[in-house]
């Protein structure tokens, strides 16, 4: 099984890599934003709390991720692999992940890093936020996320360099370019 985490700053490409990585290798699309934003849509009350933390730009409780995606893996055991995107965001995220993982027979395969500096970062998301009309993509929680993405994200890459599962990949090519970077790298790992 093929389960690989995509990692990387809001704005890096995540969700299009995703979509990219999907349908190269059949894998399940684990992406823990759109699962939230469903979940406010339909006004649920996973919803309803999940959208207090992220309408300020902070990150939902680990707790509540946690128990929807382990009902999620636990759902889809019969699938190819699982591409988690957007999670874990914290190292007792990334901790619980590779504990639940294991006690369904699973583990990480690799971790992508999608590397984009700041400025960069900052000017997709504020043309997304344009495109989609998506609230959250404005210059006060923009930098906001950022900030919150640095400080409680970035120390995956140490957790995961130390397991031997992280790869960096250049993130401000087109989104070919990346995507030929990280098919390279699959296929070196799986020997595809």
């Amino acid at each position: 099984m093929l389960n690989i985490v995509i990692f990387g700053a809001p704005g890096s490409g995540k969700g299009t890599q995703s979509d990219l990585l999907i349908r190269r290798y059949g894998l399940k699309h684990v992406s823990t934003g759109d699962l939230l934003r469903f979940e406010i849509k339909a006004g649920s009350e996973l919803g309803k709390t999940a959208d207090q933390y992220i309408s300020k730009g902070h990150l939902v409780p680990d707790e509540i991720m946690i128990e929807i995606l382990e009902d999620l893996i636990k759902k889809n055991l019969d699938k190819k692999g699982f591409i988690f995107d957007g999670f874990p965001r914290t190292l007792s995220q990334g901790e619980a992940l590779d504990n639940k993982l294991e006690k369904n027979g699973l583990n990480i395969t690799a971790v992508l890093s999608l590397d984009v500096k700041d400025k960069e970062l900052t000017n997709r998301l504020l043309k997304r936020g344009q495109l989609s009309g998506r609230s959250d993509d404005n210059g006060h929680t923009i930098k906001s996320r950022l900030q919150v993405y640095h400080q409680q994200t970035e120390p995956l890459k140490e957790y995961y360099a130390k397991q031997d599962k992280l790869i960096t990949i250049p993130g401000e090519g087109s989104v070919d370019e990346v995507f030929k970077l990280i098919e390279q790298a699959i296929d070196h790992l799986t020997g595809g």
